[in-house]
Order: structure tokens, then sequence, then C-alpha cells
């Protein structure tokens, strides 16, 4: 099994990362790189899983993590030593500064900027890919050593998930529509059972809004889920309520994006389920179910991931790293999830006697620690569409000193750009629109600086202008009631990308209800309803008028025809 073999390999070189001290830049094309080169070099070398497994037993890379050392190497512990085919000297300097995930002094380690602008962490992106190869994915808990469990099943008292309608769209998880959208992650996907990954759930019907919901103590954990996700997710919410504000999805800014050398966090006092982290934790689990799932000959790792971070895998715009948290909510609805983290916990004090955060946990405990986890990564980070930071886009300088927007907001107001006039597509394109509306608003408008609050692109990602906290330039006379949101395209005739028109609708105002800066009754109004303009378009205009929130008594008023690029925006 070549492949297997390579992943391990390269795992096996992965060392305690000392940051600043590879020389090629922290990019997924480097990873994918070094990859490819050990492929190449593979078929000299002995590249049978267990010899591989030895190494990486041997170099101990993974001492720090006992579960993940238990899941993924157990099996392979009688082997024999393989000396690991050589990498260049840029690769082998990459591969020791991305082994292991960190945070230390405000900077995460251990990530890698991605084609598609995501920060990612590498550690458990390699964990899922080999828990993915290895096939034999359900893992039977060790019950005689966790305590007498729970006659009757675990109440759980608020699963909480308010993610609506989740569709995948790629090889075994999805079906074949490109459209991808957010989840119910309170019912079993249809292509996700629960039969695949023999975890007992009360019922594949379990509705997340119950206030009553018993989970049955849980017997096996699936390896893939456990060594990409739920581990973390049940450590970091066993640190009690308190940190929980800090706990899922930190953004932060690279030090340059064209040679990515430091990621500093936007919070200093992130934990380490970081957006990066989670992105990585998602590929992992996404692409090692595909591959679990995949006949032999297996797919090239290199290969896979270049399509993966690219146009898509197996020719599927559906299942790539830019729906990363679509697809995931379908593979991991909340009845799993739950599952998953209870029972890597058990596991953990089976493995870990001593641990310090597990010491006395009763099963009751555990069971509310999970339902949390699982609530919050749920409604927190899947449920909510992915933000580039000002910074990952190359914004200049706001110019001036903004005012800040007295919260809740009761206004959401949407906009299409109409010049850029096409869709973008990839980030590339779309970051270049968001420095090229920045500069039109800046130098030709003379504004302080781009005016929208959120911009859409057609890539699956939400783009930050003014953001939350700042007073916009976007519908004139009302700036200070709303936030204004734009759609990078020109809609009069035709309609947005499916994904940006959920991101708009459901989205991004279900999320900013839920962290208190838009009130729950919030109107939604085009941007013509309050401003002379034709914005934002006829043919979405009439969309916004079948969506929830849309507010049909304000009546829209009648555009003066002004030039063409005047119509680029208007405050």
């Amino acid at each position: 099994m070549v492949v297997q073999a390579i992943l391990w390999i390269l795992y096996g070189l992965l060392l305690q990362p000392e940051p600043g001290t590879a020389t090629l830049p922290l990019l997924m094309d480097s990873v994918i790189q070094a990859l490819a080169e050990l492929e190449q070099k593979a078929p000299a070398t002995e590249a049978g899983h267990t010899a591989s497994a030895r190494l990486l037993s041997a170099q101990d890379s993974c001492a720090h993590n006992p579960l993940q050392h238990f899941l993924l190497e157990e099996q392979s512990l009688k082997t024999t030593m393989l000396d690991p085919p050589s990498l260049s000297p840029e690769l082998q300097g990459l591969t020791m500064e991305v082994a292991r995930h960190g945070v230390w002094d405000g900077k995460e380690c251990g990530v890698v900027l991605a084609s598609d602008g995501s920060t990612v962490a590498v550690e458990p992106l390699l964990a899922g890919l080999e828990a993915g190869l290895q096939g034999n994915r359900v893992v039977n808990l060790p019950l005689d050593s966790t305590g007498t469990p729970p006659d009757a099943g675990v109440t759980f008292p608020d699963f909480g998930a308010t993610v609506p309608d989740v569709r995948a769209t790629s090889p075994g998880l999805r079906d074949t529509s490109s459209d991808v959208t957010w989840a119910d992650v309170g019912a079993v996907s249809p292509n996700v059972r629960a039969t695949d990954l023999d975890v007992q759930v009360t019922s594949p019907d379990v509705q997340a809004s119950s206030a009553d919901t018993k989970a049955k103590f849980p017997t096996t954990v699936d390896s893939l889920l456990v060594v990409t996700l739920a581990r973390d997710l049940g450590l970091n919410f066993l640190q009690g309520p308190q940190t929980w504000s800090h706990s899922l999805g930190t953004e932060g800014c690279w030090d340059q994006l064209s040679l990515p050398r430091t990621f500093t966090l936007l919070d200093p006092e992130a934990s380490t389920l970081t957006t990066a982290f989670l992105n990585g934790a998602l590929d992992g689990a996404l692409l090692g179910d595909y591959l679990s799932r995949s006949p032999e000959p297996r797919p090239p790792l290199s290969h896979l991931l270049s399509q993966y971070y690219g146009a898509g895998v197996a020719g599927d715009p559906g299942f790539r790293s830019n729906f990363r948290r679509q697809n995931g909510a379908a593979l991991t609805p909340t009845p799993i999830l739950t599952q998953q983290v209870w029972g890597a916990l058990i596991l953990l004090q089976r493995l870990e006697p001593a641990h310090p955060q597990l010491q006395g946990m009763s099963q009751e405990q555990l069971a509310q620690v999970a339902t949390h986890a699982t609530k919050e990564f749920t409604e927190a980070f899947l449920g909510c569409p992915a933000i580039h930071p000002r910074c990952r886009w190359g914004a200049a300088p706001y110019q001036g000193r903004p005012t800040p927007l007295q919260l809740p907001l009761g206004f959401l107001y949407v906009h299409h750009t109409y010049m850029p006039a096409s869709p973008c597509t990839d980030f590339e394109r779309c970051a270049a629109d968001m420095r090229s509306m920045q500069r039109f608003h800046q130098y030709t408008r003379g504004w302080d600086d781009i005016g929208y609050s959120f911009v859409v692109g057609s890539d699956g990602y939400v783009y930050e202008g003014r953001g939350w906290h700042w007073v916009g330039a976007h519908t004139l006379g009302h700036n200070s009631r709303g936030f204004g949101v734009a759609l990078i395209g020109n809609y009069t005739a035709e309609l947005p990308a499916e994904a940006a028109l959920r991101a708009v609708r459901d989205g991004l105002p279900r999320c900013a209800v839920r962290a208190g800066f838009l009130r729950p009754g919030y109107a939604l109004l085009g941007h013509r309803q309050l401003v002379r303009t034709d914005c934002p378009g006829d043919a979405l205009f009439n969309q916004l008028r079948t969506w929830p929130h849309f507010d049909k008594n304000v009546k829209p008023r009648t555009a003066r025809r002004a030039p063409r690029r005047s119509r680029r925006a208007s405050r």
C-alpha cells in the first residue's frame, strides 16, 4: 500500500516545530510538493505500511497524543525499521515547521495557506488521511475500565443546532448537485449513516431542538472522527464555560500572502480550536472518509490534495476546500458527533488515567461536555459562513477614524457591486475585486474605506469589509442602522450562485443574531428601497422579495439614471 506508506513516511518526518526554521513559504502547495517528492521516490524503497508505521513509532512523533497513537499505530507495532527517502533540505525544513499544531504567544504554528485563501492546520489533515487509508474505522471502547454506563441513557439537555438544510455534493458522501448548502445537523444525513460508523444513536431522526433527547452510552468510536475532531473538541470544552468565548474559530493574519511565514491570531487569548485547526480537522475527516470508501488503487495523496484545494475532487466542484463547512455538516450530524466526542473522552480516561482534566469525571459530566462542545461547533462554526478577514484579501488601511456601531442593529441591506460585473469564483479573483472596490471607494469616491460591511463572492466565502463593528458607507442615510452586504457581480438579469444566496439569506444573518450583532426580528431590504438606485439589480431584488425578513412595506424608489461607472456604489 504505497499511498499509505508515503503518508507514514511524511508523518514520521514531522518533528517538534520550531517557528522560523523552514525555508519554503508555508503554503499548502509546498506540502503537496513534499508528498509528490516522496511519491516519486517510494518505488525505490520498502513502502509497506508496517515498515513506515514503525518509522513513525520509533521517532515518537505522536508521543504528545496517546489517543492518536492508539488509534492509528497500535495495529502496526510489529514492524521493521525503514529508512525514509530523503527530502530536499527545503522540504525537510518545511515538514519540521508544520509538524504539530499549536498556539504560542498569539502565534499559530503548524499551519499553511491554501489556494482558496483559507489557513489549514497540517497535523489533523494528515491524521484524517491516515485514518481513512487504514479503512477499519470502528474501535470498540474498553467499557470494563470506564465505569458503569448509565442504565437509561444520559439526557442531552438541548442539542440546540439550528443550521438548516444541508445537502452534500461529492462521491460517497454527496449527491450529484454542485450546489452546497448548510446542514440540518439535527438529523442524520441519508448518505452518512450511523450504521456506517457502527455508532449507536437513539434514532436516525433525533431532532436538534428536542430538550429531552436521549443518547445511548457509546460502545464504539470512529477513529477518523476522533483523531481529526472529536478529541480536541472534548478536551477544549472540558475547561469549562469561562473559556468558551475563546474556544472556537479564531482567525488570524499572515505576515505576507505571497511568501507566508508567520501567522498571528486576531484573538491573543485564542484556544487551539482556531479556524485553521478546524479547517484542517474537517479536511482530514472529509478526505479520510473519501479514501476509506475508495477502492484500490487509491489516488496519490499529492493528486488528491491538489484537486481538493483546487477545482474539486474527481471533477466535483462541490467537493473542495471552499465548501468544507457545508460538507462537514453532512458528515458530522449532531447526534453522531456528540457520541464521538463522548466516546473520545471515555477512551482518553482509559488511556490516560492520570489526565488532570478527566480524573473524577462521571459519564454524565462527560456527556454534558460532549453536548456543549458539539452544539458550539455546530452553531458557531459549521452553521456560519467562512469569512476571510481584511488582511487575507490585502486591504489597505482605513483612512481616518472609524465610527463604532451601536449594536445590535435592526436592518440588513442587500447590494450588488454592479462593477465588477462578473461573479468571482476563486480566491485570487475575489481578493483582486475587493482591492479594486476599495481603491475606487477611497480614491474616487473619497470615502475612508470600502463601503460595504461584508462582500460575498461566488467562491464559497464571505469577505470582511468594514465588519460588524464600524459604520459603513453603503446605504445613504441609513449606514448606522444596518449592515450593508454586497454580492460581487451584476444581478440585473441573472441570479448569483446558490451558495452566495444562501450565505446572505441564511448563514450570515443567523450567525449575526447568535453573536448579538443583529436583532432577531431584523428587517431585510434591497438597496433600492432606501436610495434611488437600481441596486441590487432586478433579478436579485425579485429574489429578495421571497426571503424571510424581507420588509415588503418599504416601497422601492425610482432610480435616476447615472453614468455606468458612478453606479458602482452608492452611499
